[in-house]
């Protein structure tokens, strides 16, 4: 199989120093691999209510002024509707997914006679409520059955961060694939495109490690390749917490190629990279692919 990377920007705002970061290293990631390699793009706008009109446009602008360019055309989730659909068809056949009428509400007051709570920014594990039935209530979603399917511990090798290891069942519930006002899920969507597009090897921020273990699983569920991961260094605000548009993330400014040659040497300091000597970005880019290599085990 062809050796493939991806960039999977949710369009949601502009890109920022944090998103710039996971594009670099998944773009060097691909060329460290040598010519035979692809690097794509993905717009990831399947939640179109967070998503901004004409930000995917904006985006790939961006890494165009970066010198950071997809050897395909871009994908876009939107358009990629009918693969969840059977997807999701095969999973149910397999009575791996079924229907859930829990609000996040029910799902609080759930964990509550439990003896659990929802810690805020933490994990929601769902308790299988409807796991036997909707009990009257609407469906307002669709959950894959974790318990049908995962025994134990998933585990992967993280090429930067090492062995990872999750109990699905018991750390996240069974997660949702369908969210209840229509959105398809980052989990199934992901899982998909990845295996519809080839994708050999996923470079992104280290905040997405906790998404793996589902992935593999889905990944299992329908048959797919898992790729390999490496999860990288996350940008901090001034506060401690990730860089994102959520937090005051400012846009990247790439409206010189002074400016966009700055923000690529910003980013690969993150990834550990020496700063750089070249006068453009695709110099620059050039340079860091062998340093890439000798870092990241990336061997063409």
């Amino acid at each position: 199989m062809r050796e493939t990377g991806r960039f999977a920007p949710s369009p949601t705002g502009p890109l920022h120093a944090g998103s710039l970061v996971a594009a670099l290293a998944s773009w060097l990631d691909v060329r460290a691999r040598g010519p035979q390699a692809r690097w794509l793009v993905r717009i990831e706008d399947a939640d179109t209510e967070r998503c901004l009109p004409g930000m995917g446009e904006r985006i790939l602008r961006q890494l165009a002024d970066c010198a950071l360019l997809p050897d395909e055309p871009p994908a876009w989730q939107t358009q990629r509707t009918a693969h969840y659909e059977a997807a999701l068809a095969r999973l149910q056949e397999r009575g791996l997914a079924y229907p859930c009428g829990c609000s996040r509400k029910d799902i609080d007051e759930a964990l509550a006679r439990l003896g659990q709570r929802h810690e805020r920014h933490g994990e929601r594990v769902y308790p299988g409520t409807c796991r036997d039935g909707l009990h009257g209530k609407p469906a307002r979603a669709w959950r894959f059955a974790t318990e049908k399917f995962a025994g134990g511990e998933v585990c992967f090798t993280d090429r930067r961060l090492g062995r990872q290891c999750q109990d699905v069942s018991r750390e996240v519930g069974d997660f949702v694939l369908r969210r209840a006002d229509g959105p398809w899920a980052y989990q199934l969507a992901v899982v998909v495109d990845d295996a519809d597009q080839g994708v050999t090897d996923v470079v992104r921020g280290e905040d997405l490690t906790d998404n793996t273990a589902r992935q593999i699983l889905l990944q299992r569920a329908l048959g797919f390749p898992t790729p390999t991961y490496l999860h990288t260094p996350l940008v901090r605000a001034a506060d401690g917490d990730k860089l994102s548009k959520q937090n005051g993330a400012t846009a990247l400014d790439t409206g010189t190629p002074a400016a966009s040659l700055a923000a690529l040497d910003t980013a690969a300091r993150v990834l550990g990279l020496r700063p750089a000597t070249a006068t453009d970005c695709t110099g620059a880019l050039a340079a860091w692919v062998p340093e890439w290599r000798d870092l990241y085990n990336s061997r063409p």
